[in-house]
């Protein structure tokens, strides 16, 4: 593996007001493929990339990413969560997207790698770590709807804090019946870049209307509950843990499979299931809607305290953070931070 240091390290920020992706690491990673193959995965100073304006991503949105994240433990020692499910998910986005599949083993080792070398970005204050963002694109210098011929692989790193402003305070979200995210059969399931522009217009319009995100419905009856921009869906309803089944419109997230183990491990009742609005709308009348939270890498618990559906607002728990999210958060930080025991394998220390 080549590897370039810089000559002039950045300033680092207040670790304690980091905000999420603002900030970079003196370092990033990049890997060329090209004649059908991967080349040598080099570390370089982060800078910019040179690219042609007929640079394929540009046009036809090939590009797919990932998130995960880097802590260190009370010893010091550098720690990743589950991060080979992450590059093993990224490769089937690839194939979703004709794009070829990384050399997952190389990929983590340079990886590792590149962490040691900004391991004193990683952020130790609680709430925070630091974000890997590893990104694929499609790199061809040219015009024409087909595959790309090479592609461009690239890790970024961030130290970053709590994803949402106001922390685990239970977000307002808004049930989007207008929009549609993804349908079965497209591109749902992958995390590529289309998806996340797709849902920017609604979002918006969320917003302007006091909520911070958009709860999507499926796409051919919007009637079933599916994902949030960012995270995966639970509901509390009647002392039962449920969570919309995937059907291949969903992302299948890794914190939302940690959670389903967690759950299981712990004795608590949960389900993977389709979930209809109306479902949700006669738990909360019924007084049976005990809960409803978030799960995702960036923000990996996030309580919801009000769903709107057609004008009317769904207050959730009195509109503060349930005991389940409240636990499914502790534990799931506590295992990465290093405060619990891994029980699932979950973690990977560096040095």
């Amino acid at each position: 593996m080549k590897i370039t240091l810089t000559t002039t390290k950045k300033e680092k920020p207040d670790f304690s007001k980091l905000g999420f992706g603002k900030y970079f690491t003196d370092h990033m990673l990049v890997m060329d493929y090209e004649n059908g193959e991967w080349g040598e995965a080099e570390i370089i100073p982060y800078d910019s990339f040179k690219m042609a304006p007929s640079t394929a991503v540009l046009h036809y949105a090939q590009g797919i990413f990932e998130g995960c994240k880097a802590y260190k433990d009370k010893k010091g020692k550098i720690t990743t969560f589950r991060t080979i499910d992450n590059f093993l998910r990224m490769n089937k986005s690839a194939t979703r997207m004709c794009m070829p599949n990384l050399p997952v083993a190389i990929v983590l080792e340079a990886l590792y790698e590149l962490l040691n070398i900004d391991s004193d970005w990683i952020p130790t204050e609680p709430g925070t770590s630091l974000y890997i963002r590893p990104t694929m694109i499609a790199s061809d210098s040219a015009l024409g709807v087909h595959a790309s011929h090479s592609y461009k692989f690239f890790i970024i790193l961030s130290p970053v804090g709590a994803y949402y402003a106001n922390g685990l305070k239970p977000t307002k979200i808004y049930i989007e019946d207008n929009f549609v995210r993804a349908a079965i059969g497209g591109t749902g399931e992958a995390k590529c870049m289309g998806n996340y522009a797709a849902s920017l217009l609604a979002a918006e319009e969320a917003q302007k209307r006091g909520y911070d995100q958009v709860l999507w419905l499926d796409a051919a009856e919007k009637k079933y509950v599916e994902e949030v921009g960012a995270m995966n869906m639970f509901f509390v309803i009647d002392g039962v843990v449920v969570t919309p089944m995937l059907t291949g419109s969903i992302l299948p997230g890794i914190t939302r499979d940690s959670i389903l183990k967690i759950l299981k491990k712990y004795g608590y009742k949960a389900e993977e299931r389709k979930i209809s609005v109306d479902e949700l709308y006669s738990a909360f009348k019924g007084g049976k809607l005990e809960e409803a939270f978030g799960a995702g890498t960036a923000a990996v618990v996030s309580p919801v305290g009000l769903i709107s559906y057609k004008g009317e607002d769904m207050v959730i728990n009195n509109g503060v953070m349930g005991k389940t999210a409240e636990f499914l958060y502790d534990k799931l930080t506590g295992i990465q931070c290093g405060r619990y025991e891994d029980e699932f394998g979950w973690i990977n220390r560096l040095n």
